[in-house]
């Protein structure tokens, strides 16, 4: 019996990468698991079957998080095929895919955040944990440059965490606890792959500066870790290659 026996989650942008592992991560402490994805319902398949064959409970769920009833369909699966929702992990994001609108980044990483965190609370009982995950590149944009090509991803993202954190005084009032997990640029994640594509030399640039970049792995085990970390809420979890950014982040003098 894992830690999460009983408990149920939804992890947004699971279909791959760092959403993926973190599912896999869950289903491993016993919890059930709705996986989401956007187009790729044969990856998202395979990962539930991953989960099933080790002996876990999860079903994959194709929702656009930026389309209104994306967010309620996550929801109803949660409740409808598990019996409940007690963990909700915030892993979409996006915004430097081309074809998308101008605005895609702010409604998938502010507004699609914000719709996702009010249809699941509606659900979610006392005790409950929603984890966001995001950038230090974009935890820091206020105080912290960026590259100019990831510079409106980072801002609608900090956006996305700043709407989150305005919720805390209702999610207090429910019993349920919010946590942000910063990470660095995170080796074969897409957003590092078409950042690195925009700019030549990039992820190069940023693993010497930090000494070393996490993999997709090891951040999602910290993503995991974070459902039951024993924090208090509004905490900021940061992982990796943060002292460069907090040093640039504290006013002088």
């Amino acid at each position: 019996m894992g830690v999460l026996a009983g408990k149920t989650a939804i992890v947004t942008g699971s279909s791959r990468g760092i959403g993926a592992e973190v599912a896999k991560l869950l289903a491993a402490e016993g919890a059930a698991v709705v996986v989401n994805y956007r187009q790729k319902a044969p990856r998202a398949n395979k990962v539930v079957a991953g989960i099933e064959a080790a002996g876990g409970r999860a079903v994959a769920v194709g929702a656009d998080l930026t389309a209104a009833e994306g967010a309620r369909a996550l929801v109803d699966a949660a409740t409808g095929t598990f019996g409940g929702l007690d963990i909700l992990v915030l892993n979409a994001s996006g915004g430097m895919e081309s074809g998308l609108g101008e605005d895609y980044a702010m409604r998938l990483n502010r507004d699609a955040q914000l719709n996702m965190l009010e249809a699941a609370v509606e659900a979610m009982p006392a005790g409950s944990r929603v984890v966001f995950v995001t950038s230090h590149q974009a935890h820091f944009i206020e105080s912290v440059p960026t590259m100019p090509e990831y510079e409106p991803v980072a801002r609608s993202k900090r956006a996305g965490e700043d709407a989150l954190r305005a919720q805390l005084p209702a999610l207090d009032a429910k019993g349920i606890s919010l946590v942000v997990v910063s990470g660095d640029m995170i080796e074969g994640t897409v957003t590092a792959t078409l950042l690195d594509r925009a700019r030549p030399g990039a992820i190069e640039a940023r693993r010497v500066e930090a000494g070393k970049l996490y993999s997709v792995e090891e951040f999602a085990a910290e993503v995991a870790g974070m459902v039951t970390a024993e924090v208090p809420s509004g905490h900021t979890e940061l992982v990796g290659g943060a002292d460069s950014f907090l040093k640039q982040a504290q006013p002088e003098g």
